[in-house]
């Protein structure tokens, strides 16, 4: 008869093994740091995936030479970063990590790319499209005149993360659904001499639609972030109105405040 903790341990081996961490004693950056910064590594580039197991305290402290109250020290920074969980009678586990993104302009393919996020794209509509009135205002177009709609749905190791809805004014970019899953909107507007300067910003939150669950295998009804931007390029022309919607349960905002003087 196996008992749990020796399927943990047995789980625990090859997914510790093939990672190669490597540790310096004698450097002064204590060891319990050193181990939870190449476990989050790990985490983030996907080499470490959700349900992972890897095992309980005293495994882990055997697997890698090091104390137990090492190991726990740097277990728990990650669990209270929402890595990592521990569960009664397997021992510790990955969870999905939140995809955490700097409030400035940037896109989510380039800010996921950056942390080693692995970036996918599915493309759900690119057509022409008469403007509603709030996107007629939004990109200075006539209501009801032609403008390009992009849908599409970003994944990060293969878990959807974001719902990506994006006006254009007509003519201004050449665009192909090969291409759109390939990489970024602002990476293509930035190959075709489009220099983005600011934007215009909100976020907000609301619950998922029947639709909008289904496509980022939430339950309906979940909570989602949102966010609308109008971004401007550098002569002040309106070249993009996005409304976007964000699983809360794997994606935050970071903000950074300052003391008015």
């Amino acid at each position: 008869m196996v008992r749990t903790g020796e399927r943990a341990r047995s789980a625990a081996a090859p997914a510790l093994a093939s990672l190669g961490f490597a540790l310096d004693r004698v450097s002064p950056v204590p060891l319990y740091h050193q181990l939870a910064q190449q476990l989050e590594r790990a985490i983030g580039q996907g080499l470490l995936a959700p349900g992972d197991l890897l095992g309980n305290e005293v495994d882990l402290s055997v697997s890698l030479g090091l104390s137990r109250p090492t190991v726990r020290q740097a277990i728990q920074s990650l669990v209270d970063k929402g890595l990592l969980v521990r569960r009664r009678g397997v021992g510790t586990q990955v969870v999905h990590s939140k995809v955490r993104r700097p409030l400035e302009l940037s896109s989510l393919y380039d800010d996921l790319e950056a942390a080693g996020q692995g970036p996918a794209t599915r493309v759900v509509r690119h057509e022409t499209v008469p403007a509603s009135g709030d996107v007629a205002a939004a990109l200075g177009v006539p209501e009801g005149g032609e403008v390009v709609l992009l849908e599409r749905l970003r994944s990060t190791h293969g878990t959807p993360v974001a719902l990506l809805r994006n006006h254009l004014p007509p003519g201004l970019l050449d665009l192909d659904g090969a291409r759109l899953e390939s990489t970024g909107l602002y990476r293509i507007m930035r190959a075709a001499g489009i220099t983005l300067h600011s934007a215009r910003q909100r976020v907000g939150a609301r619950a998922a639609t029947e639709q909008e669950a289904a496509r980022l295998d939430e339950a309906r009804g979940a909570a989602l972030l949102t966010m609308r931007r109008t971004a401007f390029d550098d002569t002040g022309r309106a070249v993009e109105y996005g409304t976007h919607v964000y699983r809360a349960s794997r994606y935050t905002f970071d903000f950074q405040l300052l003391v008015r003087t």
